[in-house]
């Protein structure tokens, strides 16, 4: 008899160029995985909910990356535009968010076939 999963399955669509997740522990690399299953604390404070993508999850371009809006910008997330209020939210983000310590989403990684 097959064994049954110990975690429930949560299917997230990143964008085809975002790296691949990086070994926990390793510096963060925007792959995305860990706000696209669930937002963390201070994401659940600007989404508003505790399960789905964080909304302050931005994709860039021009970096084929993931950032936190709350870091990268967080007058696009909030709305609140005075420069000491973006600069402060910015910088309480990346302590929140524990920006450059490493990868802590336990997360195990299935690509999806392609044409499914």
């Amino acid at each position: 008899m097959p064994a049954k999963p110990s975690a429930q399955s949560t299917v997230v669509w990143l964008q085809p160029q975002a790296p691949a997740k990086p070994a926990e522990g390793a510096p963060c690399n925007g792959c995305g995985l860990c706000c696209l299953a669930e937002p963390c604390p201070l994401g659940a404070l600007v989404s508003r909910r505790r399960r789905g993508a964080c909304v302050a999850l931005r994709w860039s371009d021009a970096d084929q990356r993931y950032w936190c809006g709350m870091v990268a910008d967080p007058a696009g997330v909030t709305g609140l535009t005075h420069p000491w209020a973006v600069r402060a939210m910015s910088a309480l983000a990346q302590r929140w968010i524990a920006s450059g310590v490493g990868c802590d989403a336990r997360l195990d990684v299935q690509a999806v076939p392609h044409g499914k």
